[in-house]
């Protein structure tokens, strides 16, 4: 074939494809547009998942009449004018391509007025077509009006996922841009409905709170660390306070939001031996540098970053977390006891604890520093790889995690929050199979306040809840009140199981109907069983004991992970020369 030049009209869509892949990105360069205007009011309304309809309007310095038309054209912008201002931008936009590319693929409107005009302008744009510039009323600012997104690239929007997923991308975002920005007011409307609502005040920490909660926004720790030209501030969860996954983490440098995997791994490491494998914490740090020192001209969609001396953020970034994870909350150590003595608390605790229903958080132990674990490293140690578990004869506890019995063959190492997972487990799906999970009412309901993203997923899964033995309820904006849980968790902490159902969801996972019903029980057995870290009375240590010889499969918890390791009597003999040399 030929070579050719393409056309205006593909090389649009080409280049919209590189900055517009789904309605969060329409939200996102909208966004930043306004907040780079000096907007200090910005208004976000979306209908349909943005599908339908984007709307973003501010009350910055706006475009004037004259400029309205340049405005979207591609590579047109008023951030930079040559070459070297790409070593020291200081904007969040500076490429000129958004509006371009947007209005390629949209039916977009721009209103906007400058304070020193007495009217505003009007300019509509189909496809990439624009018409004429009309006069016409406005306030002071800019309304950025984006219909039926990729009406015209069908290929595109075959390829957006659900509503409900489409949603979570835009309030993940927004949420970030209000943490980022305090002295701004965010306004989030989806139909009609608000969710979110941010005061501008400047205090993050009442940002938190509309975001996550009250006790949450309590718990989080302050950063605030200067060096050398950097500075960092924000706010870091103390070990209490974990995600299963890192969602929750969130890094703006110079005002933008990044997802820069050094920086993830910088924080890691400030949490390091003090968070159990697979938990992590909930941040949102904002870095501040030199311009020159970053460049952010790295992809179009400008969410990555290179920094000039990486090694140097690095180790400021692992520091200066570490400093105020430690000063808010020391390290705490395992006090020695006298094997088989017990502690005072220990005495308090009722005897013969019914282990069909988990604990209270509020007794776990605050060491839950896995490095004080006991080690399995031995190759004598194996997982045991039996069907069922022999009759066992308790010893003790070692390190308030593992429970020490002896066998017919043997010496076994239980994990205690393995096995109570499994116990619950079980008895959870066999209610489920018989189709009745008795709840128990709470004395006092239990408000829990989520994320929008996640308060989305939840609203519309409330049916499936109750089916499952929770009476969960709308309570307000983002809000929700638990009224009663299945009597099998009485007693345990109904916002951890309320959170344990939808904060593992990955993006393009299905929403709770569809999963698994085994995998839903699995989560929420997990997040209410006893931890490690936890003293527990010889009468409870045998009670689990007890209930896992019960179960039908008590070598591994739900999620495959083993229960237990088995040293034999064979082993024993050999590792004190009783057999020979090993």
């Amino acid at each position: 074939m030929p070579i050719r030049l393409l056309s205006s009209e593909v090389s649009s869509q080409i280049a919209a494809g590189e900055v517009v892949e789904r309605p969060a990105s329409v939200v996102k360069e909208l966004t930043e547009n306004a907040l780079d205007a000096g907007a200090k009011n910005i208004s976000i309304s979306i209908v349909d998942a943005g599908r339908i309809l984007i709307e973003v309007a501010d009350d910055g310095h706006g475009i004037p009449a004259n400029e309205l038309e340049l405005a979207a054209a591609r590579h047109a912008t008023s951030k930079l004018i040559q070459s070297e201002d790409l070593f020291h931008i200081s904007t969040l936009g500076f490429r000129g391509e958004a509006l371009a590319s947007i209005g390629s693929v949209s039916q977009m409107t721009i209103t906007s007025r400058i304070e020193s005009a007495k009217e505003g302008a009007r300019l509509k744009i189909d496809g990439g077509v624009s018409g004429k510039v009309e006069k016409i009323g406005a306030p002071i600012g800019t309304v950025l009006r984006v219909e039926n997104l990729f009406y015209n690239v069908p290929a595109r929007l075959k390829f957006l996922k659900t509503d409900v997923t489409e949603r979570r991308a835009i309030d993940s975002l927004i949420t970030r841009y209000a943490l980022a920005y305090p002295n701004v007011r965010f306004k989030v409307t989806d139909g009609n409905q608000s969710t979110l609502q941010t005061a501008g005040d400047g205090d993050r920490r009442s940002i938190l709170a509309a975001l996550y909660g009250v006790d949450v926004a309590k718990q989080m720790l302050e950063v605030m660390a200067i060096e050398e030209g950097l500075s960092l501030t924000g706010f870091i969860s103390p070990i209490s306070l974990t995600r299963s996954n890192r969602k929750e983490i969130t890094f703006f440098v110079n005002g933008r939001w990044v997802q820069e995997f050094s920086l993830t791994t910088a924080l890691l490491q400030a949490y390091h031996t003090l968070l159990m494998v697979g938990r992590y914490p909930l941040t949102a740090l904002f870095l501040e540098i030199a311009p020159e020192d970053v460049d952010v001209n790295v992809h179009p969609t400008k969410a990555e970053v290179r920094f000039r001396s990486q090694d140097k953020i690095f180790s400021f970034m692992q520091r200066s977390a570490r400093k105020a994870l430690l000063a808010y909350t020391p390290v705490a150590s395992v006090s020695p006891q006298l094997w088989g003595a017990r502690s005072a608390s220990m005495e308090r605790r009722e005897v013969g604890i019914d282990w069909s229903a988990a604990l209270s958080s509020d007794d776990l132990s605050v060491n839950n520093d896995p490095s004080q674990n006991v080690e399995s490293k031995s190759s004598n140690l194996q997982p045991a790889t039996f069907a069922s578990v022999p009759l066992l004869r308790l010893i003790g506890q070692i390190g308030s995690t593992y429970i020490v019995a002896e066998g017919p063959d043997g010496l076994y190492l239980i994990d205690q929050h393995a096995a109570h997972e499994r116990v619950l487990f079980e008895k959870l799906m066999a209610q489920h199979d018989q189709k009745s999970i008795p709840s128990q009412s709470l004395l006092t309901p239990e408000v829990v306040t989520l994320p929008p993203q996640s308060a989305k997923m939840l609203t519309s899964q409330l049916p499936f809840l109750n089916h499952f033995g929770f009476e969960v309820e709308e309570f307000g904006a983002n809000t929700f009140q638990v009224r009663a849980m299945p009597v099998l968790f009485a007693g345990g902490d109904p916002s951890s199981a309320l959170r344990a159902l939808i904060e593992d969801f990955e993006e393009d996972e299905a929403p709770l109907q569809t999963e698994v019903e085994a995998k839903l029980a699995a989560r929420v057995c997990k997040r209410l069983a006893v931890k490690g870290g936890q003293t527990l009375t010889s009468e409870e240590q045998r009670a689990l004991l007890n209930d896992l010889e019960a179960c039908a499969s008590p070598r591994t918890c739900p999620h495959g992970r083993p229960t237990m390791i088995h040293l034999s009597v064979d082993a024993l003999e050999r590792q004190f020369g009783r057999k020979g040399p090993r």
